[in-house]
């Protein structure tokens, strides 16, 4: 259900077009049972469950009905679906969805199409405000979407100004639920996020589903794994006096503090070589003072990173689902439950040592040792020894202030709406990190959300166990500029790869949903379902 544009009136047929013949479309019998409507009305207004043969009226986890027949008529309802396939499609990819979907059908000129928007609006209108005791308008928003192997609309509430009654008409083959496509309903908490999906509804041919939006209609397509069979449907929704909506829920933050207090020496034990030579960072410097990202291949020594993936295969490690499902799903690990060289490593992401690294990696300031903006207008913007062999203003001088300085947790960006940047948060301009480490699988993904919030920050990714990963899978990482769907830079996992990208308050970032193909992976890895990153952000 991805359109958002107010749909015209539907007007009447009026005669014959050229080039069209005229079609009629009959409503099922639900419509001129009196005492049927009555009793539906009866259940949704006191949250009851009704049950008929030609309808059903669900009170959870959100009111909705199921009207399977909704068309009289098979020739009506197969000219239809011959039609709407003969229309013209668009793909339709993004954090949230991905399908192919045709115009905003309010305007449309074919003919079963326009009949069947006559009897939406003028029939099927009328008994949805009589049971629903809402006065809908007599407009519609309306279009056709076609959904194939691995397509997919992800958790979503389907809020927007003035909607009040979501449907979706089925025009599909016989359909299972080993066939996905189901549409999912979420129970929610109560501060109105989604917990779990608690029913799911499988497509049956030329059957109509409504439902009330609310800040409570958590739903989702979800994923079609059917390789032969086309979910089509037509779906849109209702329109009606706005209603007042609860404040979006505010997430706990996820702590920041300062670097660990580790010497230079931590970076020969784990980085390769060529990257602690400082003509090369100098280089890696330009590089992503020019791009704002670089990808930094066979960062870690060959055998310490077969050591961190071993260790990531430790059945020990208590991994955690994240959520909730309108922002995110996927794993974290545990940290007191992980192996010791996977412990090291976090501290490594954490350390002193790596703070100025990155400083000297990208220009930014993340360590007193840093030259500052100041510095570099002065001339003096060389990259630092990470050795700490440079020469310290007299007030720099005082590292026991990072090392004993308490973490600093201010919002976290990707939780609370309208952040301040970094520069302002971090008022003591000491640099501080946040991250985990993840774990992906079939089935997980981010979303952009609408209290995420956006800000200055350098992003780590560092992957393990990517191998044969092909895009197609879904899993990599876009960036977007806010309020755009075109991508700015994608980031695919790849094996023993840093990669460093720097983002602005205008811009976002999710992790694609990660599609059934990334099973046939298995067919070359057996035990290797999905990959793990570590995901840190630093700010100066």
């Amino acid at each position: 259900m991805g359109a958002k544009r107010r749909g015209a009136a539907a007007p009447a047929p009026a005669g014959k077009k050229r080039g069209k013949r005229e079609a009629l479309a009959e409503l099922g019998d639900i419509l001129r049972d009196t005492a049927l409507r009555e009793r539906a009305a009866e259940a949704w207004a006191r949250g009851e469950q009704l049950r008929h043969e030609v309808a059903a009226v669900e009170p959870a986890p959100f009111r909705h009905g199921v009207i399977p027949g909704f068309l009289a008529g098979a020739a009506f309802a197969e000219e239809l679906r011959d039609e709407l396939l003969g229309l013209g499609f668009r793909g339709r990819c993004n954090d949230l969805l991905s399908l192919r979907q045709s115009e905003e059908l309010g305007e449309s000129s074919e003919p079963h199409v326009a009949a069947l928007r006559h009897a939406l609006c003028e029939e099927f209108r009328p008994w949805l405000s009589a049971v629903t005791q809402i006065e809908l308008e007599p407009t519609i928003d309306i279009s056709c979407a076609k959904y194939e192997y691995t397509d997919v609309l992800l958790c979503h509430d389907d809020e927007l100004e003035g909607r009040r009654i979501a449907f979706i008409l089925y025009l599909v083959p016989p359909w299972e639920k080993r066939d996905g496509g189901t549409l999912d309903l979420y129970s929610t908490d109560e501060h109105f996020q989604p917990q779990q999906i608690v029913k799911s509804l499988v497509p049956s041919w030329n059957t109509l589903v409504f439902f009330e939006v609310s800040p409570v209609s958590f739903h989702q397509v979800s994923e079609v794994l059917s390789e032969e069979k086309c979910r089509l449907s037509v779906s849109g929704w209702f329109h009606g006096p706005s209603t007042v909506r609860p404040a979006r829920c505010i997430e706990a933050p996820l702590p920041r503090s300062p670097h660990i207090p580790y010497d230079h020496e931590i970076l020969y034990e784990w980085i390769s070589l060529v990257y602690l030579d400082m003509d090369s960072q100098a280089q890696i410097q330009e590089e992503f003072e020019e791009r704002s990202e670089i990808l930094l291949k066979d960062f870690l020594k060959k055998e310490k990173y077969q050591l961190l993936c071993e260790a990531l295969e430790n059945k020990d490690i208590q991994w955690s689902s994240q959520g909730p499902a309108n922002k995110r799903l996927y794993e974290t690990a545990e940290e007191d439950s992980l192996p010791d060289i996977l412990d090291k490593f976090l501290q490594f992401l954490r350390s002193e040592a790596l703070f100025l690294l990155l400083s000297n990696f990208t220009g930014l300031k993340l360590h007193f040792l840093a030259p500052s903006d100041e510095d570099e207008d002065a001339g003096e913007g060389k990259a630092t020894d990470t050795t700490g062999h440079s020469s310290p203003k007299p007030e720099q001088e005082e590292a026991e202030h990072y090392a004993d300085s308490k973490p600093h947790q201010p919002d976290q960006p990707d939780n609370v709406p309208e952040a301040q940047d970094s520069k302002t948060q971090n008022s003591s301009s000491t640099p501080v990190c946040a991250g985990e480490l993840r774990r992906w699988t079939h089935g997980h993904y981010t979303l952009v959300h609408d209290t995420q919030a956006t800000e200055f920050a350098l992003d780590l990714l560092f992957f393990c166990g990517c191998e044969d990963w092909d895009p197609e899978y879904g899993g990599f990482t876009s960036y977007i500029a806010k309020g755009e769907d075109e991508e700015l830079l994608t980031v695919n996992p790849e094996d023993n790869c840093l990669a460093l990208v720097y983002r602005d308050k205008d811009t976002m970032k999710f992790v694609k949903y990660i599609n059934h193909r990334s099973l046939a992976r298995l067919n070359k890895h057996p035990n290797r379902r999905g990959f793990w990153d570590f995901s840190f952000a630093y700010y100066e």
